[in-house]
């Protein structure tokens, strides 16, 4: 090969110095490429690093956050520990922020004041079960232990059923089989009746058999031994006997289980099973449609539970009782009615000391501020021999429970004093409990003095009950007549003494347990004291000297009682005097009030007659050139045109022949004069007989824009075709109008909102109904004779409502209706009506009620009387005198001036004193079935050619004015 030359290898050199340069170039180039890259990754691990601090920032800015809401709720806690809606949220928030030993605790406080419900008890326990999962034997039992609290609260089959399942897990452990079988079986007693989820429990419980009966069964193509076969047999006898249990409750879905069993027994389902099966099927069938109201019934269901109950009650299988109380309870914890009535069957069916105490007990925890749950719990503690100590503690826990009626406490001392009383041996002249009893008296009055009184601002015992059954006690069963004394005269310091049966009840004492001496005394002061009914006491000291005492106490009984009778009927006769004057100023006032409102309304008539002569003077100058072109009548011989004029006056009303344009004279039932003119609308009949349409009254005539308001008001009843408020002739509203729905369906739920406010003033809907078509129509009908069932309440405070009437009259009966009585501008009379369900509660409310105080009035109750109403007070009595005496017709604005001066002297014969006006001749009634009579009935109106021929003719039948014409608005003939 030949050398290169020099001018190739200078090429060569220059190609390689600037491949270097080129190599040289791409490493500077990768250099800085891998600097780029180390620096974005630098840049992305410090945004990273940014990102995970903001995060970290937040949720630390979180946790502060509720650590501060923690703290808040268990301050607030400590304040008041019965706030059940603060325990919830702590409890939230602790699991929330996994604060599992303060979480224990929260949920251990609430659980000792307040029942927890299925949720609260199933988070709890999970909780529990995941942190005991890995931990020893020792720690199942305190999962076990809070099953066991769980299950006492309310009857739950998921609380069940996750028992059991988790005592599954510890099958293992010795007898952990048959402690798993005692769970289950004390599930399925407890919820197994369940119909909707007991299937739930009997399925698992199954599963669980079939389960070990897999364990004992031999291999395939081993014969078992002997031991082993009963093993096996005893097991299969356990599922057939489970199959054929479930299948002898109703439950949903029984045929599947039924279908099951067939599959699963080799040799089908046995006889007795069958007939069991279908016994339970048509058991289920009757309860059916009741499961199925309660599926679509919205919470609380209490109608649907209540009818539940009853058809249980009327039935009488406890079991289904019970559990059918526990399904109600279960949603509806807080209802003190269904307790009382849960505990009232246990008490008088089952009487069953372990069953009976816990329902008992699980009452009082749902509901403490019911009374009457507390002293049933003392009674049924009394009745099953319960520990004094245990029904000591039971009381006082009562006392703390926060009543809400002073008379609460009263009754709850009187059951415990009961109680006490009843332990007491008094053949003994002394002993531990009759000193208890004493103590517990001594107590209980400084208790209602101190702490009633103080809360309350009442004792709630003001005849004091407590102390009179003490005295009794003392004289009847201690012959203790000095300390019984001592007490009466206590209870007549408390001002008792102005009551005749307080003094009698002391007087019946000393009659029993005492000496003359004494009732004697006791007579003598009753005398001075009473002021009720001092004749009946000095009536019975009279009586009492007739047969006991000597002629100097019976001049002493006479002098005494003479004296103080006097005197009573000298008070009595100046209160009388007071209140007749007292009356009579009132009448007075009102006299005056009445005349000062007349006076203003004549004054203020007689100015709006000026205002309106010099309005029609001026209308008239605008409108007579115009008028007299369009409605001039034609001219007729001899005084026909003055005829004419004066007709055209008596028909156009006040405006006479020079009425503006568009005046409309007035008809029956219509608008006249300007107004007409301007609403032509006014003109459509009122709707009467209409059964699409309600009429409204009773609203404030300051109502703006009625049509409006009243159509947003009443959509939600239907669709609305018309609403028609009625104007008066100045296009004021005057507070009453029609509402015409599209269909009479609207109509009921239109009636519903009868005496709804409007404005502040009760509005009244009422049917569309024609009273001349239908006088015996009433919306309302005034009931004239005595109602057993209702009271009558007066002297309420005017700012009494229904539902503070409601609450007052509730202890004493089911309220069937509550009715405060009003004006018809809504304001309060301070009286109501108050329905009960029969008329032994409103006789017990009227003993009760009768002279208490409510906002310090002293109200008045009794069983509702209401007196006959006259004739002059019925609704038809004004039209039927109407129709007896005969009365003038004016104009809307009473008698014109020039109403009679321009009428043709022919229509001013007259028949005795009758008078003519208008057109119309008032003659006294003629006697019914006389010949007058008939011959004005068969008097036929005149045409409006007769009427003018009547004004020309200067002799007119007497017979031909007794009527007027047809359409007595008409213009005669031109």
């Amino acid at each position: 090969m030949a050398a290169p030359s020099n001018a190739e290898q200078t090429q060569l050199q220059d190609m390689e110095e600037e491949e270097a340069a080129g190599m040289e170039r791409r490493e500077m180039e990768s250099d800085e490429e891998e600097d780029d890259e180390e620096q974005e990754e630098e840049e992305e691990e410090g945004m990273g690093e940014d990102d995970s601090d903001d995060e970290e920032d937040d949720s630390s800015e979180d946790e502060k956050e509720n650590e501060a809401e923690i703290q808040r709720l268990e301050e607030q806690l400590s304040i008041n520990a019965f706030d059940y809606n603060c325990h919830v949220d702590l409890i939230k928030l602790l699991r929330q922020e996994g604060e599992l030993i303060r979480l224990r605790k929260a949920r251990q406080k609430m659980s000792e004041l307040f029942p927890l419900t299925e949720e609260i008890w199933l988070d709890w326990l999970k909780d529990e079960i995941r942190l005991t999962e890995t931990e020893e034997e020792s720690n199942r039992e305190t999962v076990y232990e809070l099953f066991e609290r769980a299950i006492k609260d309310y009857i739950c089959p998921d609380i069940w059923l996750e028992y059991a399942q988790y005592s599954i897990g510890g099958m293992g452990s010795p007898g952990g089989i048959d402690k798993v079988r005692s769970i289950f079986e004390r599930a399925v007693t407890a919820v197994g009746l369940h119909m909707n989820k007991g299937q739930t429990v009997w399925e698992a419980y199954r599963e669980f058999e079939n389960a070990i009966l897999s364990t004992v069964q031999p291999p395939p193509g081993r014969t078992p031994s002997h031991e082993e076969q009963e093993l096996l047999n005893t097991q299969l006898e356990r599922i057939h006997t489970l199959f054929r249990r479930q299948l002898a409750v109703p439950l949903m879905d029984m045929e599947a289980t039924y279908a099951e069993y067939g599959e699963w027994s080799e040799h089908g389902v046995p006889e007795t099973a069958m007939h069991q099966y279908k016994k339970a099927t048509q058991q289920m069938d009757k309860r059916r449609s009741l499961e199925e109201s309660l599926l679509v019934a919205e919470p609380p269901k209490m109608t649907e539970y209540q009818t539940y109950i009853d058809f249980e009650l009327k039935d009488g299988d406890p079991a289904r009782v019970q559990i059918t109380f526990e399904r109600t309870l279960a949603e509806n914890c807080l209802v003190p009615d269904i307790w009382a009535k849960y505990t009232l069957y246990l008490d008088r069916q089952l009487k069953i000391k372990d069953l009976v105490l816990p329902i008992h007990e699980r009452a009082v925890r749902n509901c403490p501020w019911t009374m009457g749950l507390w002293k049933s719990y003392l009674l049924a503690l009394e009745r099953h021999g319960a520990e004094h100590q245990i029904v000591s503690d039971v009381f006082e826990k009562a006392l703390n429970a926060g009543f809400i009626q002073a008379t609460d406490y009263v009754e709850i001392w009187q059951a415990y004093l009961d109680y006490l009383r009843r332990r007491v041996d008094f053949s003994k002249e002394s002993s531990k409990e009759l000193e208890e009893l004493r103590g517990a008296f001594s107590r209980s009055l400084d208790y209602i003095k101190q702490d009633v009184e103080e809360r309350f601002g009442e004792s709630g015992d003001p005849s004091c009950i407590v102390m009179q059954i003490w005295a009794r006690i003392e004289a009847l069963h201690c012959k203790n007549m000095q300390k019984a004394r001592e007490l009466w005269d206590s209870i007549m310091t408390k001002g008792n003494a102005k009551y005749a049966n307080m003094w009698l009840e002391y007087y019946n004492l000393e009659r029993s347990y005492g000496d003359p001496a004494h009732c004697r005394k006791a007579l003598h002061r009753a005398v001075q004291c009473t002021t009720d009914y001092p004749e009946h006491v000095c009536e019975v000291l009279l009586t009492f000297e007739r047969v006991e005492g000597s002629l100097e106490g019976w001049d002493v009984a006479v002098q005494k009682t003479e004296t103080r009778l006097n005197r009573i009927n000298e008070q009595r006769a100046k209160a009388a005097e007071k209140e007749a004057n007292f009356a009579r100023q009132e009448d007075d006032k009102v006299d005056q009030r009445r005349k000062s409102k007349s006076d203003k309304k004549s004054q203020k008539k007689v100015q709006s007659r000026t205002r309106f002569g010099e309005k029609r003077k001026a209308d008239n100058n605008n409108y007579q050139d115009k008028w007299n072109e369009d409605s001039a009548p034609k001219r007729h011989r001899g005084n026909g045109e003055q005829s004419r004029e004066e007709y055209m006056e008596t028909e156009t009303g006040l405006f006479g022949r020079n009425a503006p344009p568009g005046y409309k004279p007035a008809k029956k039932g219509q608008q006249g004069g300007m107004a007409a003119a301007q609403k032509p609308n006014d003109d459509k009949p009122e709707l009467r007989n209409d059964n699409s349409s309600v009429f409204i009254s009773n609203m404030a005539y300051t109502l703006e824009e009625p049509e409006s308001k009243l159509r947003t008001l009443f959509e939600t009843c239907g669709p609305i075709k018309e609403v028609r408020p009625v104007f008066g002739t100045k296009g004021n509203f005057k507070g009453y109008c029609y509402v015409q729905f599209e269909s009479p369906v609207s109509v009921p739920e239109a009636l519903k909102l009868d005496r709804r406010e409007v404005e502040g003033r009760p509005m009244f809907v009422s049917p569309c109904v024609d009273k001349n078509k239908n006088p015996d129509f009433k919306v309302f009908k005034y009931n004239t004779t005595m109602e057993r069932h209702k009271i009558f309440i007066s002297g309420l405070p005017f700012s009494c409502t229904k539902e503070q009437l409601e609450e007052l009259c509730k202890g004493h009966g089911t309220i069937k209706e509550v009715r405060l009585v009003t004006y018809r501008s809504g304001k309060p009379k301070g009286l109501a009506y108050v329905e009960f369900a029969d008329e032994t509660q409103a006789s017990q409310a009227v003993l009760k009620l009768d002279d208490t105080e409510v906002e310090g009035n002293k109200i008045c109750v009794a069983i509702s009387n209401p007196p006959r109403r006259s004739m002059a007070d019925k609704p038809g009595s004004s039209r039927l005198m109407a129709d007896i005496m005969p009365r003038q017709a004016f104009g809307a604005r009473g008698r014109g001036r020039t109403q009679l001066s321009l009428l043709p002297r022919s229509l001013h014969r007259q028949s005795g004193p009758s008078k003519v006006e208008n057109g119309a001749t008032a003659e006294p009634v003629p006697e019914p079935g006389s010949a007058s009579a008939n011959a004005a009935a068969e008097t036929k109106p005149l045409s409006n050619s007769d009427f003018a021929r009547m004004l020309l003719n200067n002799s007119v039948p007497i017979a031909a004015t007794a009527r007027r014409p047809e359409s007595p608005h008409s213009h005669p003939p031109s």
